[in-house]
């Protein structure tokens, strides 16, 4: 096979990016390892930024994001005795929006197939080749057992932690940080019991009620790193939640439903740099981790190929390598932002066991919640920086 851009990994970094090249003209193939029902079905982000919102709706991709979002103008931050309300809108004149990254997926998968994209599923073995030159190529084997090979002008990495993408950078700086508690995340059939989410330190542990849809509640629980999902039963994860979240105080109450997915994720962050060696460019979790406190990974993603596709489009089509060689260092001012405000909701909430700590926690939480500055830095990072920042 022959095209101008070969993109490994068909989650939403790749296939958005494949979106923005045909739109500028530019012609690529995606393979991807796993089915994509595999694809669509895999339980990620849920909050959209407003830049990703109004990218989405810029190509083509808003129309069932408009009917079935849900536009929230802020969050709740609580911890006991206390919940306080933060008005995004009020405070920057953005918002944020309540849908699912497999909806996005699914949005964007359907609208690729409809333009004719041809997207390699269940792939195996797959390789890149030739980096350093102009001829770069991908080999993989397809799902029939055959060896395959993809001769491009650029391959792009979209194919996260774990794919080769990452791994074929010779020599990257790494920064990582791992942290000492993870989530237990459950999805339940039932409708939330809040209007927007809600953020709770507890000393128990830190805990958030979110949402997929009007039906469809999504709530964690922070536990100990290595938790062992079976030692938490439906009614023990309820009674927890109910705990942290205040269920009872002012009048508010938790609604229990039947638990349908849970989990536990670990919390980490983590940067690669450069994103770009020679014909070999990184976006998304290829790239990049963040701890889900901030809402970030997937908006991160968005903003990445927001960036490239101009690039690579310059590159392959008129031989102009400027904001090509800009992308890297233009992209990693936008993540390091991310990681910090990652990082920091996510130790401004989670409780250590260390007393002093808890303190403080307490102090810089009444400090957002009660001052405009404090809870107008929060707003302005969440509901999201303009792409490019």
């Amino acid at each position: 096979m022959r095209t101008q851009v070969a993109i490994v990994g068909a989650g939403p970094a790749g296939l958005l990016l494949s979106h923005l090249l045909d739109r500028a003209g530019v012609e690529s193939v995606i393979v991807e390892t796993r089915s994509r029902a595999y694809v669509e079905a895999r339980i990620r982000a849920g909050i959209l930024e407003q830049s990703t919102v109004d990218l989405l709706r810029g190509v083509g991709l808003g129309e069932r994001l408009d009917r079935e979002g849900d536009v929230h103008r802020g969050i709740h931050l609580q911890w006991p005795g206390e919940r306080h309300h933060l008005d995004f809108a009020d405070l920057v004149g953005r918002t944020v929006t309540v849908y699912g990254q497999t909806e996005v997926t699914k949005d964007l998968g359907r609208a690729r197939e409809a333009a004719g994209q041809r997207i390699h599923y269940e792939v195996a073995d797959t390789r890149v080749h030739d980096i350093e030159t102009d001829s770069p190529f991908v080999t993989f084997t397809g799902p029939d057992g055959r060896a395959e090979r993809i001769d491009a002008d650029v391959v792009v990495g979209c194919d996260g932690s774990f794919g080769p993408c990452r791994a074929a950078v010779p020599n990257p700086q790494t920064w990582e940080r791992t942290y000492p508690y993870s989530w237990l995340g459950v999805l339940a059939n039932v409708a939330p019991s809040t209007d927007e989410l809600i953020y709770a330190w507890h000393p128990d542990g830190f805990a958030l009620h979110s949402m997929r849809s009007a039906t469809v509640s999504r709530l964690y629980l922070q536990v100990p790193n290595g938790t062992d999902i079976a030692e938490w039963s439906d009614d023990r994860i309820w009674d927890a939640l109910a705990e942290r979240l205040g269920h009872g105080r002012d009048g508010w109450t938790l609604t229990p439903g039947p638990i349908t997915e849970k989990s536990v994720l670990p919390m980490r962050s983590f940067v690669q740099q450069p994103m770009r060696h020679g014909r070999l460019f990184l976006a998304g979790d290829a790239a990049h981790i963040v701890p889900p406190t901030g809402a970030k990974g997937l908006n991160l993603a968005v903003a990445d190929v927001a960036l490239l596709a101009p690039a690579l489009a310059a590159l392959v089509d008129d031989g102009d390598e400027k904001l090509a060689d800009a992308y890297s260092e233009t992209a990693l001012r936008r993540v390091w932002r991310c990681t910090h405000f990652s990082w920091w909701m996510t130790t401004m909430l989670h409780t250590s066991g260390d007393a002093f700590d808890a303190q403080l926690q307490l102090s810089q939480l009444r400090w957002v919640a009660t001052s405009e500055a404090g809870a107008t830095g929060l707003a302005e990072n969440y509901a999201g920086l303009p792409i490019g920042f």
